[in-house]
C-alpha cells in the first residue's frame, strides 16, 4: 500500500476515534501549563522549521487536514485572527496531517496567511504527544509567550473561544 493510503486509513481512523470519544469529554481542555517540546517539520517547499522559531509569540498550533471538513471551515477565522493579532505578538502555525501534495492543492486555491507545516504521519504521533488523547481532528493548542502550552482543543475552535483564551496574553 502506498505511503499516501496508510496516511489516509490512520487519518479516517483517528477522525472516528475522535468523533466517537468527543462526546465523552468537555469541548475545551484547560490545562496546567505546561513546556511546549522542540519539535522540526518541513513546509511546503521543504524547508525545516523549528517550532521555537516563534518563541516569545502567543502561539495558536492547529493540526489540521485537506478532507476534514471542520479543519477548513476554521482556517479564514484563522486567517482573520492572524491579520487581526500578528502586530500584537499572535503567531497562527498549521501542522497538516496530510501529504505534501494534498496540502500543494489546498494551498494553490486559499491564500494562508500563516506558516503551513507538513506532519504527515509523524504530525499525527506529535499531535498526541501534545495531548489529543482522543486523536480528534482538528486539534488546536495554545501556546503563551513563555512557551507554555495553557489550551488544548480538541474539534472546532471558534474566533470566541479563541479570543478568551489569549485576550489576558495580550495585556
Amino acid at each position: 500500500m502506498k505511503p499516501t493510503g496508510l496516511i489516509i486509513i490512520a487519518a479516517l481512523l483517528a477522525l472516528g476515534g475522535g468523533i466517537m470519544v468527543r462526546g465523552f469529554l468537555s469541548p475545551t481542555e484547560q490545562t496546567k501549563p505546561i513546556p511546549l517540546p522542540e519539535f522540526n517539520l518541513p513546509d511546503v517547499e521543504g524547508n525545516q522549521h523549528n517550532i521555537s522559531e516563534w518563541q516569545g509569540k502567543i502561539r495558536i498550533i492547529n493540526f489540521w487536514a485537506t478532507w476534514c471538513p471542520p479543519c477548513i471551515k476554521e482556517i479564514p477565522e484563522f486567517i482573520a485572527l492572524q491579520e487581526q493579532y500578528a502586530a500584537k505578538g499572535v503567531q497562527f502555525i498549521g501542522i497538516a496531517i496530510d501529504d505534501q501534495e494534498s496540502v500543494e492543492k489546498y494551498l494553490a486555491s486559499t491564500k494562508i496567511n500563516y506558516p503551513i507545516l507538513i506532519g504527515e504521519v509523524n504530525g499525527i504521533a506529535l499531535a498526541h504527544q501534545l495531548g489529543n488523547i482522543v486523536d480528534a481532528v482538528p486539534f488546536t493548542l495554545i501556546v503563551n509567550q513563555q512557551g507554555q502550552i495553557i489550551h488544548r482543543q480538541p474539534g472546532e475552535f471558534s474566533r470566541e473561544q479563541i479570543m478568551a483564551i489569549i485576550k489576558p496574553l495580550l495585556q
